[in-house]
């Protein structure tokens, strides 16, 4: 009877040992916050432009703030101290290490960004481009306007202020921004066909985006071209720079300056009648549809063209294979320029 009664124990307790190892392990328990179930990562979109630091690119931020806020999305804006697409290669290389969702350039030079922009694309990074119709590693570039057409605006205001009639200089910010060199060519164009009475004098002029360099080299064309009746710029500090050049000489009733700017660039430039009429389109719309097209493209959203981006001017875009463009030019003289405070 002892024995069976130890054998029916020993019995026991190994059936107890094979309950303990095949049942199911408990969770530990979860402790405040991180029993919730786990968040994905916030998105970031990094906006990469030309220069840092200048109006222009101020008030962009303020549009790619203004998407962060809207959309939740982690939305910032960085550049170079200096205009120089060599300086833009690290920034982006430096984010592509980081891993961003996205960015969003405006190329100081298309050609010079093409294997920087492939590296990120490769990584997965949605690109999206601005200022860069010639961009070819890129998913999107978005154009506030058809570059030529908005560039023969410029040129018809020039020609009507110049009395259709005299010699005339071109300036842009890099000779290999497609952008500026679009307008450029768009202007050139306007004066061939409409306005036979007038001439372009020199080649076109390089400011690299500095309204010093711009200021000196008008002050070279007054002196070379004692004759000259306007001055037609590209980038945002081309016409404060030929502006000044233009005041200092006593010529502002009698040299017209044109070109892309902001009001708040031309200032009192304005007002003197140094510099007559600005081109542009809102910088802090232009780095909202960015950003806005991003978040389409890592949606999934169908893109091409009439498509809404729910933004003033680029309801309706216009494509040509992946360039699109909006309709959202403005020009302003010194009366209506009030109305674009910025």
């Amino acid at each position: 009877m002892k024995k069976l009664l130890s054998l029916l124990v020993v019995v026991m307790l190994l059936a107890s040992l094979v309950a303990a190892c095949t049942a199911p392990v408990a969770a530990p328990a979860a402790e405040g916050p991180a029993a919730a179930a786990p968040v994905a990562e916030e998105a970031t979109y990094v906006t990469v432009v030309k220069i840092a630091g200048i109006n222009w690119f101020n008030r962009m931020e303020e549009g790619v703030k203004q998407f962060g806020e809207e959309s939740g999305i982690n939305a910032s804006l960085v550049g170079p101290a200096q205009a120089d697409a060599a300086q833009q290669i690290p920034i982006i290389e430096d984010l592509i290490a980081q891993q961003v969702d996205a960015l969003c350039v405006i190329p100081m030079d298309p050609g010079q960004l093409e294997p920087v922009l492939k590296k990120a694309m490769d990584a997965g990074i949605t690109v999206i481009t601005h200022e860069a119709s010639n961009q070819q590693n890129m998913d999107w570039d978005i154009e506030a306007f058809d570059n030529k057409a908005y560039g023969a605006g410029l040129m018809d205001n020039l020609a009507r202020l110049m009395g259709e009639e005299g010699e005339y200089a071109v300036f842009v910010g890099s000779l290999g921004s497609k952008t500026h060199n679009e307008w450029v060519d768009g202007g050139i164009e306007r004066q061939l066909e409409a306005y036979p009475n007038m001439t372009m004098v020199g080649d076109k002029n390089e400011s690299f985006d500095d309204a010093d360099i711009a200021y000196e080299k008008a002050k070279e064309i007054l002196k070379a071209y004692p004759n000259i009746k306007g001055f037609q710029g590209s980038a945002s500090t081309d016409v404060a720079g030929i502006g000044r050049a233009v005041e200092e000489a006593g010529l502002q009733d009698k040299i017209v300056v044109v070109g892309t700017s902001l009001p708040s660039i031309a200032g009192d430039l304005f007002d003197t009648g140094a510099i007559d009429v600005i081109g542009f389109w809102d910088p802090a719309v232009a780095g909202l549809a960015c950003n806005k097209l991003a978040q389409m493209q890592i949606a999934g959203e169908t893109i091409g063209e009439g498509t809404d981006l729910g933004i003033p001017g680029y309801e309706n875009l216009k494509a040509v294979g992946n360039v699109l463009y909006a309709d959202a030019p403005v020009y302003v003289d010194k009366d209506t320029a009030k109305d674009y405070p910025f």
